[in-house]
């Protein structure tokens, strides 16, 4: 589904960021990152399922960190959006890209994509959606595609069934082997995987 250059380029980042992983599982107040290659492991079959239209989907974030799930599906989405509410770790974006930057030009592979625009605040408050909106012209109900980290989803989950336009699609990152349902939203278990850490749902 994707170009060699694109999916030895997607395969480098996921390195890249994996090597600086945090951690994926702990209490609320530690942080974590995700691991990219879980979602490379995933990408073809949501290619094939139209879960991500190359260069048309719309993507947000809720929870970025240093905004490597951002900068990794910015090279499919046509916009990639984050929101973060610690500012030490969003300020962690901007040397990380860089140095991934100047390893994928010596590589000859494809450069950080420049539809990635991430915001610092807390992702329910209605300013930094008007920040997000003034930056990118796009509103909550324009975006295609939710991601967050399990210990968001339940503060994020029924925004999206609430306001977010039908058909949107809600990862959530981070999962056990229990996956949780959302009123107004449809697990799709045909892209889910738990080995993966990872759950898709639909609103509609």
């Amino acid at each position: 589904m994707v170009d060699f250059a694109l999916q030895r380029t997607l395969e480098r980042v996921a390195q890249f960021f994996d090597a600086r992983q945090v951690g994926e599982t702990g209490g609320l107040g530690f942080r974590r990152t995700t691991r990219l290659q879980a979602m490379l492991a995933c990408l073809e079959g949501w290619l094939g399922r139209g879960i991500i239209v190359p260069g048309q989907s719309r993507f947000l974030d809720i929870g970025c960190g240093d905004g490597r799930v951002n900068l990794w599906l910015g090279y499919v989405v046509r916009t990639s959006v984050g929101i973060e509410i610690d500012e030490w770790t969003l300020e962690e974006y901007g040397p990380l890209r860089d140095e991934l930057a100047r390893g994928l030009a010596a590589e000859g592979l494809l450069a950080p994509p420049d539809n990635v625009h991430l915001f610092h605040g807390d992702s329910m408050e209605p300013t930094v959606h008007a920040e997000i909106r003034e930056a990118t012209k796009l509103g909550f109900t324009d975006f295609d595609l939710f991601f967050t980290f399990l210990t968001l989803h339940d503060e994020i989950a029924p925004r999206i069934a609430a306001e977010a336009k039908a058909g949107a699609i809600l990862m959530v990152y981070g999962l056990d082997n229990i996956l949780p349902r959302y009123d107004g939203l449809t697990l799709l278990e045909e892209v889910s995987s738990r080995e993966h850490k990872l759950a898709l749902y639909r609103k509609g």
